[in-house]
């Protein structure tokens, strides 16, 4: 067993889920349940199977195409949620007028 692979493994798993949504959903759950054990098996076991499809389709993809295709496939994804995330309009029709709807916004929440 690669110990170093499975702290780093963990360790980047762990951060990426915190303040998700799935564990925003597992509080959910739990605040309106009376068993968090069983909302913690029920999670837990969604998240060991996502991340089993995971890994298989990572392992089917790495014997398919070579290893730096994929890594600069995954950078490229990578790059454009970036993108996506500090420029947010881009998801809003080309007639879209941020200042408009700010303004709009303000008004409603001064009523």
């Amino acid at each position: 067993m690669n110990w170093q692979l499975l702290g780093l493994s963990f360790i980047t798993v762990f951060l990426a889920e915190l303040g998700d949504k799935s564990q925003l959903a597992a509080i959910a759950i739990s605040g309106s349940s009376r068993s968090p054990r069983a909302v913690f098996l029920g999670t837990a076991a969604a998240l060991v199977v996502a991340s089993l499809i995971g890994v298989l389709i990572g392992e089917g993809t790495a014997q398919l195409l070579p290893t730096r295709l994929v890594k600069a496939v995954a950078a490229i994804g990578f790059a454009v949620m970036g993108v996506r995330l500090l420029w947010p309009e881009a998801d809003f029709p080309p007639d879209y007028d941020a200042e408009e709807a700010a303004d709009l916004n303000a008004d409603l929440n001064t009523d």
